[in-house]
């Protein structure tokens, strides 16, 4: 089509919309007034009524589209996608003791499983021994206890681990995590070049938004690095990161400050990891992500679109990575846990569904479906067999996955996309602007000044005040309630105070049969070599062979690096 062809096209559509507003849709209102109501996404970007190829007029198919498996991959990471191998299904687990996730875990694979994705409670995540007085009351209660190697072997063990993908949910000690990991794998005899899987590993976030940072950012992106120059060596099959918007989201962002966020940080580490001397092609291809799949549908779908576009162009144009491999964005997907609800939770089983729908719909490489009584407390087997059929039922009965990028091409869709991923830019400039044209420096800017703190508080401001005017519907919150004594409530899964003995039990043995002078040599070069800028992971890999605990070695970092203390705002 010529120029000439596509603007007297172009003219004609735009004269036939306007006739049909002032024709049909005006009758049509005067019988059935449109409802009250501002349309628009849940990133407040306005919805019109109807979508043109006027509306993508630009869009140029090879430049902006392409085909799935190439540049910009916007269609898709793969070529063949789902028709060739489906998503890897992987439910989040950890719960008690490393015995009972054993159990879990074994159970997952047993219904059809076909990845493994690590809790850890919260003392972990926060570099405590279960022992600790800051750990009193949380032991066990939201993911796994792991406090020595000795708990990783239980978690894991009669789990092929040369033959299943594990990920694990760890930030500011994640070095520590992937060591346990790595050393369980060669007492199993899988050597570490060969272990799969990924570590989330993403601290910025951790400041943006979840919180469970222990020390100041610049050490702890040292830390970071250490991990990803580790696999790069060693490591190859490993993801070193999953830099993650779905903390983001569920801390109250909208899907555009999602996307924005989530990328601006991946390119932070970009710039971190060449700071370092690495080449961007050895360390970039495994980088993955991890994303929010919400309650707007579309805005979902263009999301996933946008995000993959915008790193194959950036990390081609800006950073100059010649390996198409860097420039392919691969995600996991998990549905939103801030969507449930604990009024009738039987509800949260169709908002899944359709969240997960909308993971499919938008070429997630891995997906964990949340249980629908999440919002009441750790899932119950049968919650979870339930969230992994709904991945199973739209694998194989819905037909969903048989065609690659199924709304690429609906004018809709492609003006959606486009218009995120044009507000998304406008954020990293605003970033870079922050670092004086560097992403890593404005990470470490914005953090510092609440910038991203600031912009993900009003945004849930703003949701919050939707939803109590009841601009947003929420089905049986705000509208549809029935009376709560009437409402079947399902029989919840609790984590007895026993689990919290036991584990400090466990731990006691453990410090009392290791060898502690072994230990604390461990300790003492790890302490000292913390001091200088030598990589810590081979370190971290002796301490944690040596059985020593999570708090143990986030002791001597704390010690260290110091702990970073955020400015409040209001």
């Amino acid at each position: 089509m010529t120029e000439n062809t596509k603007e007297s096209l172009n003219k004609k559509i735009l004269e036939e919309t306007e006739r049909w507003i002032n024709t049909t849709v005006a009758q049509s209102l005067k019988k059935v007034p449109e409802r009250k109501r501002n349309f628009k996404t849940l990133s407040n970007i306005p919805v019109k009524a109807l979508y043109t190829p006027v509306d993508i007029g630009n869009l140029d198919y090879f430049d902006d589209l392409g085909f799935p498996g190439e540049y910009p991959y916007l269609r898709g990471a793969q070529a063949t996608s789902y028709r060739a191998r489906f998503w890897t299904m992987r439910q989040f687990a950890g719960l008690g003791t490393a015995k009972e996730t054993n159990q879990r875990f074994k159970y997952l694979i047993q219904n059809g499983q076909t990845g493994l994705s690590v809790a850890f409670h919260l003392p972990t995540i926060y570099g405590y021994e279960s022992g600790s007085p800051m750990s009193a009351g949380e032991i066990g209660k939201e993911g796994v206890a792991i406090d020595t190697l000795a708990d990783m072997e239980v978690v894991f063990d009669g789990i092929d681990l040369s033959k299943i993908s594990t990920s694990m949910t760890i930030n500011a000690p994640a070095s520590i995590l992937l060591a346990m990991y790595i050393a369980v794998g060669e007492k199993k005899g899988v050597p570490m070049e060969k272990l799969t899987g990924t570590i989330q590993n993403d601290i910025l976030k951790e400041y943006q938004a979840q919180k469970s940072y222990i020390f100041p950012p610049e050490p702890s992106m040292r830390l970071i690095v250490d991990t990803i120059e580790f696999c790069t060596n060693h490591v190859p099959k490993w993801n070193t990161i999953s830099i993650s918007g779905y903390h983001i989201r569920e801390a109250g962002s909208t899907a555009v400050q999602e996307l924005a966020f989530t990328l601006a940080n991946g390119f932070a580490y970009v710039e971190a990891g060449m700071a370092r001397g690495l080449n961007v092609d050895d360390f970039a291809p495994r980088l993955s992500f991890f994303f929010n799949a919400h309650n707007n549908f579309f805005e979902e779908i263009a999301k996933y679109r946008a995000a993959r576009r915008i790193w194959a162009r950036h990390m081609k144009e800006i950073y100059h990575a010649k390996d198409p491999r860097s420039w392919r964005l691969r995600f996991h997907t998990q549905t939103a846990g801030v969507s449930l609800t604990a009024q009738e939770p039987y509800n949260n089983i169709i908002r899944v569904t359709l969240q997960a729908l909308a993971a499919v719909l938008g070429g997630t490489q891995s997906l964990h479906t949340n249980s629908f009584d999440e919002a009441l407390a750790l899932p119950s087997e049968e919650a979870v067999k339930i969230a992994l059929r709904t991945q199973q039922i739209i694998a194989h009965e819905s037909g969903a996955a048989d065609v690659i990028d199924p709304l690429g091409g609906s004018y809709y869709v492609e003006w959606l996309t486009n218009q995120m991923e044009a507000e998304a830019e406008k954020y990293f400039e605003h970033i870079k602007k922050l670092g004086n044209g560097s992403m890593l420096q404005g990470a470490y800017v914005g953090i510092k000044n609440n910038f991203y703190q600031r912009e993900i508080a009003n945004a849930s401001y703003q949701y919050q005040k939707e939803i109590e005017t009841k601009e947003l519907v929420q089905v049986s919150v705000n509208e549809f309630k029935i009376e709560e004594e009437l409402d079947k409530k399902p029989e919840i899964l609790k984590i007895s105070e026993h689990v919290a003995e036991k584990q400090i039990q466990n731990l006691q043995k453990v410090k009392s049969e290791r060898d502690n002078a072994r230990a604390q040599e461990c300790l003492q070069t790890l302490r000292e070599k913390a001091k200088t800028n030598e990589n810590l992971m081979p370190y971290i890999l002796d301490a944690v062979k040596a059985y020593c605990s999570v708090g143990e070695i986030v002791d001597v970092f704390r010690e260290v690096f110091g702990v970073y203390r955020e400015d409040s705002i209001f």
